[in-house]
This record gives structure tokens, C-alpha cells and sequence, in this order.
């Protein structure tokens, strides 16, 4: 059985899905966080409840996997370094994740047919 591979990459099209799903899972858990952190800022700041006062470290360390999962897809597709940073910065501001997740995985699967 051969592999499928990209002329372009040359990269193995089972790597791009395998390092695509990771990406797309992590984006959705990074944006979810985000949006749990805003909350424990406003419940911080603006309320004095301390509650979700784990909620930043627990981000922080998410947004660190989702950064290693977006640089493995940004190499295997060969990626302009600035769509990787662009993509990267997704994760710090409030539902941008989703949307970047929704259209980077667009054009990943244009690209490769998946």
C-alpha cells in the first residue's frame, strides 16, 4: 500500500490529518478556555470573586500545547511564517480561535483533499 503525498510539501496527506485534527481540537479547547478566562477576569475585577482563580493557568498551559500543535500543521503544509504567527495569536483573543480554526482548516483540506 504506498502513501499519498503532496507534491508541493511532500508531506504524507495521513500526517497533514493526523497534525490538521490536532490543531482543529486544540483551537476549540484553547478558544473555550479563553472564553473561561474572560469570565474569571470579570468575575475578578469586577466582582471580587476569586472563584476561577485556576482558570489562567490552565489557559496558559492549553494555549502552550494548542501554539506546539499549530507549528507541527504550519511545517508539514509549509506554512509563510506570517500566517504561523497570525495563527498563532488566534488563541489570545476571545472567539478568534474559532474562526482561524474554521478557515485554516478550510484551506489545509482545499489543499490536501481531505
Amino acid at each position: 500500500m504506498t502513501e499519498t503525498t503532496d507534491p508541493t510539501t511532500g508531506t504524507p496527506v495521513a500526517k497533514v490529518r493526523g497534525a490538521l485534527l490536532r490543531y482543529r481540537i486544540l483551537a476549540w479547547i484553547t478558544g473555550l478556555w479563553l472564553l473561561l478566562l474572560v469570565a474569571e477576569l470579570v468575575l475578578k475585577y469586577g466582582f471580587d470573586v476569586d472563584a476561577l482563580d485556576f482558570v489562567p493557568i490552565v489557559h496558559g498551559w492549553v494555549y502552550f500545547v494548542y501554539l506546539i500543535f499549530t507549528i507541527d500543521l504550519a511545517i508539514k503544509v509549509r506554512w509563510p511564517l506570517g500566517k504561523i504567527i497570525l495563527t498563532c495569536i488566534a488563541g489570545t483573543i476571545p472567539f478568534l480561535s474559532f474562526w482561524f480554526e474554521h478557515v485554516r482548516t478550510k484551506e489545509v483540506k482545499a489543499q490536501y483533499g481531505l
